[in-house]
């Protein structure tokens, strides 16, 4: 399991962050489910939100947002990245220093490409690049202090470890499983302008399904895997579903009937996330611009499109020396 790199910052001692430490963090967007994969599967992509996070003097804590989320989210000790570094913070026993925050926000939010998620890495991370030399955050520390407060870890592990990852919860905490995704395996992501409540998608959910249902996801999953890293050709196989994007269809009709079209003409297609985004598991980069030209005339709504790599790296933080006088 690879872990995020940090680069302690100079003049920090055990117990003490000096006034004017700075960390900068990168976090990628993630689409989750993949279609079948409920739950469990999530990739990484290259959209990304930017954070740069100083100690000050003054306690509490300020927010400058820029970009997605200006003028929206909480520029205060609420809001959740702030909130994401305090409970870090707590989880190892360290007082949380008065903090100036700056967030670059990229990834659209309520879309259903892990802004949440992302937001609350990014408060790890920036957590764990404050905190080193005081205290050593490894990998698995990262994801169950993510999933304390995302709630399920199929989101945050790829934002925190990039490419494509497994997720899953054992007693002992939440667990992940990195693997490299084919290089033939081309992303799209098509963003309407109307949003989606993560709490109200799941809501759709029943709370049993037929069991020929989830026999049906079980061997599509382990399908997906083997397309998203070896086998592109079989994406389009591996990325039928049936245990939750049709329960949440009636609340995002148009992303349902794009998803419908886009399929009929051999498109892997799915619900990114909790929707209402899409995403188009393409096999070739010339197979993404045949989708976006078939969204492009078949939509009655705009929509977004945008040509994405798979991110690799996963979150990134780096810690800045503090300057001498």
């Amino acid at each position: 399991m690879s872990e995020p790199g940090v680069v302690q910052p100079a003049g920090s001692t055990s117990g003490t962050i000096p006034t004017g430490t700075s960390v900068s963090v990168r976090v990628p967007a993630t689409s989750a489910n993949l279609g079948p994969g409920f739950d469990t599967l999530g990739l990484s992509l290259s959209l990304y939100d930017e954070l740069t996070v100083t100690v000050r003097d003054e306690p509490g804590a300020t927010v400058d947002v820029r970009g997605v989320g200006a003028g929206e989210v909480p520029t205060d000790a609420s809001n959740l990245v702030v909130r994401s570094i305090a409970h870090t913070f707590a989880a190892y026993g360290q007082p949380l220093p008065g903090l100036d925050l700056i967030a670059r926000n990229s990834i659209p939010h309520g879309r259903g490409l892990g802004s949440s998620g992302a937001a609350i890495v990014s408060g790890i991370m920036a957590a764990k690049g404050l905190l080193a030399g005081i205290v050593e955050i490894d990998a698995l520390g990262l994801l169950a202090r993510a999933t304390e407060l995302e709630g399920h870890p199929d989101n945050v592990a790829p934002a925190l470890f990039g490419g494509l990852t497994i997720a899953w919860v054992t007693p002992e905490g939440p667990q992940f499983k990195k693997l490299i995704v084919h290089r033939g395996v081309s992303p799209l992501v098509l963003v309407p302008q109307a949003t989606m409540s993560t709490a109200l998608a799941r809501s759709l959910q029943p709370a049993t399904v037929p069991h020929e249902d989830a026999i049906f996801n079980v061997s599509r999953s382990t399908l997906l895997i083997a397309a998203l890293i070896q086998s592109p050709e079989l994406l389009f196989a591996a990325t039928e579903d049936k245990l939750h994007q049709s329960y949440r269809a009636a609340a995002m009709p148009e992303t349902d009937r794009l998803i419908r079209l886009l399929r009929a003409e051999g498109f892997p297609a799915v619900v990114s996330g909790a929707g209402p985004s899409i995403l188009v598991l393409c096999s070739d980069p010339g197979q993404r611009l045949a989708a976006v030209d078939l969204v492009a005339k078949a939509s009655t709504t705009p929509w977004d499109s945008r040509v994405l790599a798979v991110d690799f790296k996963g979150a990134t933080v780096i810690a800045h020396p503090v300057e001498a006088d």
